[in-house]
C-alpha cells in the first residue's frame, strides 16, 4: 500500500477538519469497481475512529457520467440510502455529481454534507489533501472570490489561445470550495472557485489544452471553440476535437453545447494528471464546463438548467482580468498584494 502513513493523516484531515464527521454521524461512501480501494478503506477507518458510522456502497462502473450514468445505477435504492445520511463522500471513477440520484438527494437533504472527489488515488490525496495548509489556503480563495465577484467585466486568455469576454451575473455567487462544508451544502476537493456568468455575456475563443473529461482526458492537440452568446458554435482542431464534436452530437441536446460555469483552479498540490477534478485545480489555470448546470450555480432558476450530461475542460496558465486590473498572469498572482503573499507561501 503508498503512503501507508501518509494517506492515514490526509483521510483524518478529510474527516476530520473538512468534514467534521462527530460521534453518531452516518457517512456513507459512494465507489465504482474501478474506485481505489486503498482510498475508501482508509477513509472509512478514519470516520470509524471519528466516532461516525461509515458505510461503503459499490457499484458496477457506470459506461458515463452525471444523468448519463442513470440506466445503470439501482437508483431507487441508492438514492434512499444517501437521502438518510449525513455525510455523503463520493469516490466513484465515473461520477454521480449531477446524476439524477444526486439531483435528488440533494434535493431532499437539508442537513448532507457532500464531498465529491472523485477517481482519488493514494498519491492525489496526500498532495491535495494532507500536505496542503487549508486555513491559508481558505483564506486565499475567499479573497479571490471577493475580488471575482464584485467585478461587473471579466477577460479571461491563455497562450493556447483563449480569449473569452463576459459579465458577471449580480444574482449568482461564487462558489468557493475551500474546504469549509456547512450543513445542508455540497462542495469539491479544495482549491476551486466556480461561477455561473450571464451566459449571453460570453463571447470569443475557447481553446482546451490541458484535458477534457469526458470523453477525451489529456489532450495532445488543443480543441478550440468559437463561444457566442454562451454556445459552442463551432469546434476545431485534431483527432480529438472530431472525438469531443461527435460526443456531443451523440446526445441530440442543444443544451450539451451551453457554457454552464467557470473555475478558477488553485491547489498547491494538484497537477495535470488527467483525473478532472485534480485538473481543474492546477494552479492558475481556468476551467469552463459544458451541458447540465446545477441549481447552485443558477439559483434564480429552479431546478437549474437540464442537460443530458455535462463535462469539463481545462484552459492552462490562464491570465485574467477583472473590470480591467489583472489578476493572473499566465498562472501567477499580480497586483493583488495579500494574495500573491499568500500564493508565496502556499505554493
Amino acid at each position: 500500500m503508498a503512503y501507508d502513513f501518509e494517506l492515514g493523516k490526509s483521510g483524518r484531515t478529510l474527516v476530520r477538519d473538512i468534514l467534521e464527521v462527530e460521534e453518531g454521524d452516518n457517512v456513507v461512501i459512494t465507489a465504482d469497481t474501478n474506485s481505489n480501494k486503498e482510498v475508501v478503506k482508509a477513509t472509512a477507518s478514519e470516520v470509524f475512529t471519528a466516532g461516525g458510522k461509515p458505510m461503503v456502497v459499490w457499484n458496477p462502473t457506470p459506461e458515463g457520467v452525471g444523468k448519463a450514468a442513470d440506466p445503470m445505477l439501482p437508483q431507487k435504492t441508492l438514492a434512499g440510502a444517501l437521502k438518510e445520511a449525513d455525510v455523503w463522500i463520493e469516490y466513484n471513477e465515473q461520477w454521480l455529481l449531477y446524476s439524477t440520484v444526486y439531483d435528488k438527494v440533494i434535493e431532499a437533504s437539508d442537513d448532507i454534507r457532500y464531498i465529491c472527489l472523485v477517481e482519488m488515488n493514494p498519491d492525489m490525496m496526500v498532495r491535495t489533501i494532507g500536505r496542503v495548509d487549508m486555513p491559508k489556503l481558505a483564506e486565499f480563495l475567499k479573497i479571490v472570490a471577493k475580488e471575482t465577484g464584485e467585478a461587473e467585466e471579466v477577460r479571461v486568455t491563455t497562450p493556447a489561445g483563449t480569449d473569452l469576454e463576459f459579465e458577471n451575473h449580480p444574482e449568482r455567487d461564487m462558489i468557493v470550495h475551500s474546504g469549509d462544508i456547512m450543513r445542508g451544502k455540497s462542495s469539491m476537493l479544495p482549491g476551486q472557485i466556480s461561477w455561473s456568468p450571464k451566459f449571453e455575456s460570453i463571447n470569443g475563443k475557447l481553446v482546451f489544452d490541458g484535458s477534457l473529461v469526458p470523453p477525451v482526458g489529456l489532450i495532445d492537440t488543443p480543441i478550440e471553440m468559437t463561444i457566442e452568446a454562451g454556445k459552442v458554435v463551432e469546434i476545431e482542431g485534431g483527432t480529438e476535437a472530431k472525438q469531443f464534436e461527435k460526443w456531443l452530437a451523440s446526445f441530440d441536446d442543444e443544451n450539451m453545447y451551453r457554457l454552464a460555469h467557470i473555475s478558477y483552479g488553485f491547489n498547491p498540490g494538484a497537477k495535470l494528471t488527467g483525473n478532472i477534478v485534480e485538473d481543474e485545480r492546477i494552479w492558475g489555470g481556468t476551467e469552463w464546463g459544458l451541458g447540465n448546470v446545477g441549481s447552485k450555480l443558477v439559483p434564480e432558476q429552479e431546478g437549474g438548467i437540464p442537460a443530458s450530461s455535462h463535462c469539463d475542460g481545462i484552459c492552462t496558465d490562464s491570465s485574467v482580468w477583472l473590470d480591467g486590473k489583472q489578476l493572473l498572469d499566465e498562472g501567477e498572482i499580480v497586483n493583488f498584494s495579500r494574495l500573491v503573499e499568500l500564493a508565496d507561501q502556499l505554493l
